[in-house]
């Protein structure tokens, strides 16, 4: 079975799926050709019946089905499918819409002009024929191909195991870059793509952005990004617009199309459009989108680009058959391939020619011969009882000639020696004797022939063939004359059927800011343990009292549960700080939104990280906004960061560590991210916040300690410096919460990890020195849980979460829970199972709601909405940043 498998997938490879590098055709599409070619069925002669051509091609090289080989002379001839089809064909061959090409009877086909570059030279043996599948014919087993048929044209196949996707190009593009790597083998594929920029699809349309096309063009696998080409019209009295589509993406069933728009215009996904229709004709494609009176064009248009195939792609993977092997190939081997291929036929087509014209030389030199000894000649013929008779007493003796004598006087005999030629034909010392194909040629000479200007004719004819000769002798004794051929037949290719680019390139970044369609509002956004995130509408949440059970925030798995929670507006940014102490760039909108049931996406998928990176702190930011003290680009990170006043952002790790940086330092971050931290081995983020440069900052342990220091004793620092120490801590402790306050009646609500809490005033954290052990935040015992797990800055009228390890969320007022002195218990917020803790707590700002009232385990709430994002890292500074 395995091997049987394996034959059947190198068949499929080799024989049906996958194009040829050097002539950029699958085995059916150069049996069409090939079989047009036999019948004669030129581009400048009558129209074929379209089933003619698939009766030959099926009965002597193709035994598969009519419909296949029907299929493939219709693409073959759609101008929308191929950019420079190979076939003319006469009847209905089809739609952009989808529609059906006419039964086979019915439609008339032939060669396209460009098709016979392909064939070019066929018949003086510069390709390898082989046996056709029943061994009665010969068939080619690739074109000669004097056209990069691969690159302007394109091929996609499904294999097994392996597909084909490449994209056309403008053959004036493609016919430059051979040149160039002609002119330059050593030219860069940089230098290639100056040359070849991008795709150029039949269907024209717009190509968005040329990152995705140099990634194929380098590596052989990249995706390019296709628009449709649109413009607006004012219609009515002109207090209206519509949006009309003149040209589609390539591969884009337009009627699809039109009924895609009209599903989601039905379903209410996509505001502002009053009508569509389709007013294509012959002349060409106007789709018109009328919009609602108000209705912004660039607005609506965005919106279908991304929900609509206005805006599609086409997935490069440029794989084709190198030697027979299937190989990934990028844009300049393509090219090469193509140009070692057409040496080849170059260096065939001369050996050919070569030997024909020592052939005819030879000839030549046997009628001279009869015409210098014509009268000898013709007795000897006469005394011949038969024609071999005659040839061998031609043969039989040696020939006196003086003009022979001297038309070999003038070349190099050998140079003009037929190969194969025994020696004991030509001229000798005694004389010229005759070769078979000579005597034969003698005696099937006309008598015309005879006359005196034949002779003339004869030497002139000579001297011209030994000039040919030593011409081809030239060029293959020189590979520069040989780049040189394919170099003039490239040009004249060029010359005659290149066109102008169809597609346009249009740089990234040209359209209405996505943030215009995204809908301002407040989401929470969870990160799992394992690194899954995902964001929700704060209205899935109600608020309960302290004591509930909870609801489930986010769906997850035995060995994983919810360890970070914020809220942020879509709109804002989320700076996030791994544990490599990188720092990425990233729109909440652009995160994965999911329901209560599912785990969101990994972050590996939403972010580069690199392999062992994960996500250990995020920061939302409202703006970025330049510091105070705007440095000058020369100047270091340090330097930099010693003139900036803020705003600031404040960075803590698990060991105590702390550094403070201007904001501005990371508003410009590399897609790879860039350093935020410098962080010592076994040692991470746990706590990012935005000062002013002036605000109180405080520090607390898993032991329930907390430091309260100015943010003054913290120098600022550039992005790559490692911080300094901000609080002393035991064997095995651990920060666990970063606070910035500027205020003595501020509260801190604490958390331990057996679901206990309180409430203290800021005031009660007794200023200490950065780098001290500081003093007691809450009493830990066997009853409250013996680890601190949160702490964060509330007010009465806050709301606050609280996740527990079995990815349990509950709402409270803060309000709930009483304020105490800083060194007691608490009183408990959550109701815990058994072996379940409480892991987090972050806070949500108070909002309205009209949601019904809820009773939890007795007790009734009103819920609230949150009306603006707040988290730990965040409400250090309510300015934006």
């Amino acid at each position: 079975m395995r091997r049987s498998y394996l034959d059947y997938a190198m068949s499929v490879i080799v024989g049906r799926a996958l194009p040829d590098v050097r002539d950029g055709l699958k085995p059916v599409h150069r049996r069409v050709l090939f079989a047009m070619h036999e019948l004669s069925n030129d581009w400048n002669r009558a129209y074929k019946k379209s089933a003619r051509i698939v009766g030959d091609v099926i009965g002597k090289y193709h035994p598969h089905g009519d419909s296949a080989v029907y299929d493939t002379i219709v693409r073959m001839a759609q101008d929308f499918s191929l950019r420079y089809p190979l076939v003319d064909g006469q009847g209905n061959f089809g739609s952009v819409d989808g529609d059906s090409a006419a039964a086979m009877r019915y439609t008339e086909i032939r060669m396209a002009r460009i098709a016979h570059e392909l064939l070019a030279d066929i018949d003086k043996e510069t390709v390898d024929f082989g046996p056709n599948y029943d061994g009665s014919e010969h068939e080619p087993l690739i074109l000669p191909a004097k056209i990069p048929n691969l690159l302007i044209n394109g091929s996609s196949g499904i294999a097994v195991g392996m597909a084909t996707n490449i994209p056309p190009h403008n053959l004036t593009e493609v016919v430059d870059g051979c040149l160039a790597l002609l002119a330059n083998p050593e030219m860069t594929i940089d230098d290639l793509i100056d040359i070849i920029p991008a795709p150029d699809f039949p269907t024209a349309g717009i190509i968005y952005g040329t990152a995705g096309v140099k990634e194929g063009y380098r590596t052989g696998r990249g995706r390019v990004i296709m628009r449709a080409r649109t413009h607006f019209e004012d219609i009515g009295k002109g207090d209206r617009q519509a949006i009309i589509v003149d040209e589609i993406p390539y591969q884009v069933n337009k009627s699809r199309l039109l009924e895609r728009i009209a599903e989601l215009v039905r379903d209410k996904q996509i505001e502002g459009i009053s009508d569509l229709r389709d007013e294509s004709d012959k002349s060409g494609m106007r789709v018109v989108i009328e919009l609602k009176r108000g209705e912004m064009p660039e607005v609506v248009l965005n919106h279908l680009f991304k929900l609509t195939q206005l805006q599609d792609s086409f997935g490069i993977n440029m794989v084709a058959l190198v030697d027979g092997q299937p190989r990934l190939l990028n844009l300049k081997q393509i090219i090469d391939e193509f140009l070692r291929h057409r040496r080849e036929v170059v260096t065939r087509r001369t050996i050919y020619e070569l030997r024909k014209a020592r052939e005819r030389g030879h000839i030549l030199e046997g009628l001279a011969v009869a015409l210098s000894n014509v009268d000898d000649i013709i007795a000897l013929i006469k005394a011949s009882e038969t024609p071999p008779a005659a040839k061998v007493a031609l043969m039989a003796r040696a020939w006196r000639s003086e003009l022979v004598e001297e038309m070999l006087s003038r070349v190099d005999q050998s140079k003009a020696r037929p190969d194969g030629l025994d020696a004991e034909f030509g001229l000798h010392p005694d004389g010229y004797r005759l070769s078979d194909a000579q005597a034969q040629a003698i005696l099937e000479m006309r008598l015309q022939r005879l006359t005196g200007l034949e002779q003339d004719k004869i030497v002139g004819e000579y001297r011209d063939i030994m000039a040919i000769i030593l011409d081809l002798i030239d060029i293959l004794e020189r590979p520069e004359r040989i780049n040189q051929i394919i170099g003039d037949e490239l040009s004249a290719i060029k010359t005659q059927f290149g066109d102008g680019r169809r597609s346009e390139i249009e740089p990234f970044g040209g359209d209405i800011n996505i943030e215009d369609l995204i809908t301002p509002q407040d989401m929470v956004v969870t990160i799992s343990h394992t690194g899954y995130i995902k964001t929700q509408p704060i209205d899935d949440y109600r608020s309960q009292r302290r004591g509930g059970r909870g609801k489930q925030a986010a769906a997850t798995k035995d060995d994983d549960f919810i360890d970070t929670l914020f809220v942020a507006n879509t709109h804002d940014y989320v700076l996030c700080f791994s544990s490599k102490g990188r720092c990425y760039w990233i729109k909440v909108y652009d995160l994965p939104q999911g329901g209560r049931n599912s785990r969101g996406k990994p972050m590996v998928n939403v972010l580069p990280l690199a392999d062992g990176e994960k996500i250990n702190a995020l920061l939302p930011i409202k703006a970025f906004t330049d510091a105070e003290a705007v440095c000058d680009e020369n100047e270091d990170d340090e330097a930099a960061a010693l003139k900036a006043k803020g705003p600031f952002i404040f960075m803590c790790t698990a060991n105590g560590t702390v550094k403070k940086t201007p904001l501005e330092a990371f508003s410009r971050p590399r897609t790879a991210g860039i350093i935020a931290v410098r962080l010592d081995e076994g040692d991470n983020l746990i706590g990012v916040a935005l000062t002013s440069g002036n605000d109180q900052i405080m520090l607390f342990s898993d032991a329930g300690k907390a430091v309260r220091f100015s943010e003054t004793d913290v120098r600022a620092m550039g992005r790559t410096a490692g911080g300094v120490r901000g609080m002393m801590l035991g064997e095995g402790q651990q920060v666990i919460s970063l606070l910035v306050t500027n205020s003595e009646e501020q509260q801190v609500l604490t958390a331990s990890d057996g679901g206990y809490g309180k409430r203290t005033r800021t005031g009660e954290f007794r200023h200490t020195s950065r780098g001290t052990q500081g003093v007691i935040a809450m009493d830990l015992t066997d009853k409250t849980g013996l680890k601190l797990v949160a702490a964060s800055l509330v007010e009465d009228s806050d709301d606050v979460m609280l996740i527990t390890t079995g990815g349990v969320l509950i709402r409270t007022k803060v309000s709930e829970v009483r304020e105490t002195g800083r060194s007691a218990q608490g009183v408990r917020l959550i109701n815990l199972d058994e072996g379940e803790k409480l892991i987090g707590l972050e806070k949500v700002a108070e909002g309205e709601s009209d949601e019904e009232v809820e009773v939890v385990d007795g007790d009734a709430a009103n819920g609230e909405d949150v009306a603006a994002p707040a988290a730990d890292a965040a409400s250090a500074g309510d300015a934006e940043a």
